[in-house]
């Protein structure tokens, strides 16, 4: 069964690995954005950490996921 998890992300500046600590598991989605929402709004507003919601099948492969680094978004000329 897959879950909605959700996980504070920390990359320091030229640190490749990113620190995940999960902080919640959500059957369905509506629970988890508003646990997200509320993770959020209280952060510190120093804190560099990030909030996301990840949907996978265990948390393994949530913070596998996580941990892939993506290729940057091309931003076409009419979107700037």
């Amino acid at each position: 069964m897959s879950f909605y998890y959700i996980y504070k992300v920390t990359q320091l500046p030229g640190n490749v690995i990113k620190k995940l600590e999960k902080a919640g598991q959500f059957e369905k989605y509506k629970e988890a954005k508003k646990q997200i929402k509320e993770l959020r709004n209280n952060k510190p507003g120093d804190e560099l950490a990030l909030y996301k919601i990840i949907f996978a099948d265990s948390e393994l492969d949530a913070e596998q996921i996580l941990q892939e680094k993506r290729e940057e978004q091309i931003v076409k000329e009419w979107e700037k």
